[in-house]
């Protein structure tokens, strides 16, 4: 199944290793769901969980969380931009989201913020679901 994952989710999934965004992550290192990416997005996901206020929740290095990037861009599908839409969101930093999903041909676009993404829900028939919400998806 192939999603893109809001950098939320990504956050969520490396700071708690009980919730559902860390079960998505588990999932990804199992192969049973392939995350799709551009490389701005990827580059997102490595400057905010590089930050400190994660880094000191986690318990990561620097090194750390390169380590895991490294992995989860294995596992990531690359993505191409052919046509960027923008602007569509509200917040411009949910731009690079919406591109990969959009370009990507995801199946979902799995966020935390689902309000941020519900404009652009009908206009790209693109199904914007929680972690919790692709698990249940997954599952069934």
């Amino acid at each position: 199944m192939l999603v893109v994952l809001d950098t939320s989710v990504l956050v969520a999934g490396f700071r708690s290793k009980k919730g559902a965004s860390n079960r998505l992550l588990r999932l990804v290192a199992s192969g049973r769901l392939r995350p799709l990416a551009t490389t701005a997005l990827f580059l997102e996901y490595e400057s905010v969980l590089l930050r400190p206020e994660h880094r000191i929740v986690t318990g990561m290095s620097e090194g750390d969380v390169q380590e895991a990037l490294s992995a989860l861009a294995s596992a990531t599908g690359p993505v191409d931009v052919h046509f960027r839409w923008r602007p569509q969101l509200a917040d411009p930093s949910d731009e690079l989201v919406l591109e990969a999903a959009v370009n990507g041909r995801a199946r979902f676009l799995v966020t935390h913020n689902i309000r941020d993404f519900a404009v652009a829900s009908d206009r790209f028939e693109l199904r914007i679901v929680t972690p919790q919400q692709c698990l249940k998806e997954i599952s069934s």
